[in-house]
């Protein structure tokens, strides 16, 4: 048995043992146990990753297990790239978790911990399934599994409830579109993807295939206008929760994507139709522009980074469609980079998110609160959290030397060298993504600007801040292991060059020659380099001489006094004197107003002894997801009026359910008779 063998069947046993933890442990011991298990199901997956990364091969048949198709296994190096970063992931946040649920502050039920270790293991084997039942039945089992635990703490919030609903009906739709999708695959070629990857179908099918399965897993990423549970469920999930799905789950949407849609559907000779790839990235350029709108507007510190991971998926999808939109034009080498921009987008992501929603885990546990206006003041008190939080805030806001400059930067570099590979086509297209991803890096820093400095920095605006601590060595360990990450692979991403090269050429078919290896960043058929850890070392010496040049500098002059400083005889300023999240956001929602469309009401309320005094002015202002509210909200109406309408047919008449029956069946033996 190989190592890749051992390890996904010790991710097995770990789930069993977490499940069997769950059904009949203590609830005092119920969440250290249940959460070593589910941490070493992450690791376990993260040893099968690597090991596929490293060029070993695993393939195994299970015919008893399933009905028509059997259980079939196989990990190559995409899956292992997924597999790696899903089991990071999985294995720091459930090490969060312990810290997290100690003194009773995270649900320890039976369900929602049996719902830990299945959720994880279906996780970690969604990129080894190798056939299309193995595959939908662990994609049900994860989308289950995570739906329990968003539920997690219904009894508590009733937003829970509605994030839990919405969840549930779009991950439903999401996995009837990719079932759909699959039915009609695997009926002209067979159930395992060797199969499909030689099937030969029609263009027409082909494309019917392909618009379900990128309708099933934009769903699961969160792409636009598929988004809308993603806010509300990563938002109301206990916050270790939220970070695997935030920073794993997601990333196996973009896992479906590639694997079917650039690797099986597009594999070989058959690179697919071109506007398969135009709307891929259409779809990816305008949810990562709307998602970091939405972000900078958002006072909920959660929420804010829910919509920035619609954002980031965004940027990933236009990678993607980049890679396959350049392979069909005939640029195989720019395709590999813009392919490899993706993959290392969906590490650093996975880093930098994971690190966030922790944080805000953490802050919520020391303040009960998530709302950015009510905080402020959380550095001195909690000044791990503070640092950690920069970390991941510097990463997402996509600056050096942050990890997400890299991945950014390098689906720049795609971008930009391929506007004459492929002629009227690129050259419409590339200039608007690159337009789009500047924009989206533009927003992105104002988005962490906003809260770091109004949640961490200034004044505390609510008791709850004033009195906030620092959480649990457990807690703080987790979010420094998440941090380490960050830096590592915002100093030496090159160290990943050889596993980027095999996972996109295993991907696209071609030569694995992508990204070079060593200090400096090299692409192969692209004369860019960059060296991450040169311009970190640049900005922490700009930094050290121009402290220094201070010191000197003001060492000559006159001695200085400490004084008080000048208030205008107003006293010294109060936490109502400084900005919140929502004054922060106001010249930028400004400027969005026609896509953003906030609603705004002013109350007031007179003296009751002359007009002309006024007792109170409230103001209120609300920046709701224009997307819910002109397609969704039309649509649910319509669903509930036909529901409605729907009640005469069922009005308790056995006669008329006879007739029901009667013309049911009639009809559909004349159907038969005509068609046969």
């Amino acid at each position: 048995m190989n190592v890749i063998a051992s390890a996904l069947a010790a991710a097995g046993a770990l789930t069993g043992a977490g499940v069997v933890a769950a059904a009949v442990v203590p609830v005092r011991a119920r969440p250290g146990l249940v959460g070593l298990a589910t941490a070493g199901i992450g690791a376990a997956g993260v040893v099968a990753g690597v090991a596929a990364l490293g060029g070993r091969t695993f393939r195994a048949w299970l015919p008893g297990l399933l009905p028509l198709g059997g259980v079939r296994l196989a990990l190559d190096p995409v899956g292992g790239w997924f597999l790696a970063v899903t089991g990071a992931v999985v294995a720091v946040a459930a090490l969060y978790g312990i810290g997290y649920a100690s003194r009773g502050h995270s649900p320890s039920g039976r369900a929602v911990s049996a719902a830990l270790p299945v959720f994880a293991g279906a996780m970690v084997l969604v990129p080894v399934a190798a056939g299309v039942s193995t595959f939908l039945v662990l994609w049900e089992l994860m989308a289950l599994g995570s739906l329990v635990l968003v539920l997690a703490e219904h009894g508590y919030r009733p937003a829970v409830a509605e994030a839990g609903w919405w969840y549930a009906v779009l991950t439903q739709l999401g996995f009837a579109a990719i079932m759909l999708g699959l039915v009609l695959y695997a009926a002209k070629a067979g159930d395992s993807f060797t199969d499909l990857g030689n099937a030969h179908l029609s263009p027409a099918l082909r494309g019917l295939v392909f618009v379900l399965l990128l309708a099933g897993f934009g769903a699961k990423a969160g792409l636009v206008p598929l988004h809308v549970w993603l806010p509300r469920a990563h938002a109301e999930a206990p916050s270790a929760v939220s970070a695997m799905l935030s920073a794993g789950m997601v990333n196996l949407g973009v896992y479906g994507l590639v694997r079917f849609g650039l690797d099986l559907l597009g594999g070989g000779d058959r690179t697919g139709s071109r506007w398969w790839w135009l709307l891929v990235m259409v779809l990816g350029a305008g949810s990562a522009v709307y998602g970091i709108l939405q972000a900078v507007v958002a006072t909920d510190l959660k929420r804010l980074l829910a919509y920035s991971t619609v954002e980031n998926m965004g940027l990933v999808f236009l990678g993607v469609g980049t890679a396959g939109l350049l392979r069909a034009v005939g640029a195989p080498a720019l395709a590999g980079v813009a392919l490899a921009a993706a993959l290392l987008h969906v590490l650093n992501h996975a880093g930098f998110k994971a690190l966030l929603f922790t944080a805000a885990g953490s802050v919520l546990r020391a303040t009960g609160t998530r709302d950015l206006d009510a905080l402020g003041g959380l550095r001195p008190r909690m000044p791990a959290t503070a640092v950690l939080f920069a970390v991941g805030a510097l990463g997402a806001a996509a600056l050096p030397p942050g990890n997400g400059f890299v991945s950014e930067w390098l689906l720049l570099q795609s971008l930009v060298h391929a506007l004459p590979a492929g002629g009227v086509v690129t050259a419409a297209a590339m200039p608007v993504a690159v337009a789009a991803v500047a924009l989206t890096a533009g927003l992105a820093v104002a988005a962490f600007v906003k809260a770091l400095g109004v949640g961490f920095f200034a004044r505390p605006r609510s008791e709850a801040a004033a009195d906030a601590r620092e959480s649990p060595v457990v807690m703080v360990a987790a979010m420094g292991l998440f941090a380490v990450g960050c830096v590592i692979l915002a100093l030496a991403p090159a160290a990943l060059g050889a596993w980027l090269s095999r996972a996109a050429a295993t991907t696209l078919h071609t030569q694995p020659d992508v990204v070079r290896a060593g200090v400096t960043l090299r692409l192969a058929g692209i004369a860019s380099t960059l060296s991450p850890l040169t311009i970190a070392v640049a900005l922490v010496g700009a930094v050290t001489a121009t402290g220094l040049a201070v010191r000197v500098v003001s060492a000559r002059v006159a001695r200085r006094r400490a004084v008080a400083l000048w208030d205008c005889g107003a006293g010294p300023p109060t936490e109502r004197m400084q900005y919140t999240a929502t004054s922060f956001a106001q010249p930028l929602q400004r400027v969005f107003d026609d896509v953003l469309a906030p609603e705004t009401d002013v109350d007031v309320a007179r003296h009751a002894e002359s007009a002309y005094l006024l007792e109170r002015i409230a103001y209120r202002q609300r920046v709701p997801d224009r997307v819910e509210h002109h397609l969704y909200r039309p649509v649910i109406a319509g669903l509930r009026k036909a529901g409605r309408a729907g009640r005469v047919l069922a009005d308790g008449s056995v006669h008329r359910y006879l007739a029901y029956g009667f013309v049911g069946v009639t009809g559909l033996l004349l159907v038969l008779a005509v068609t046969r």
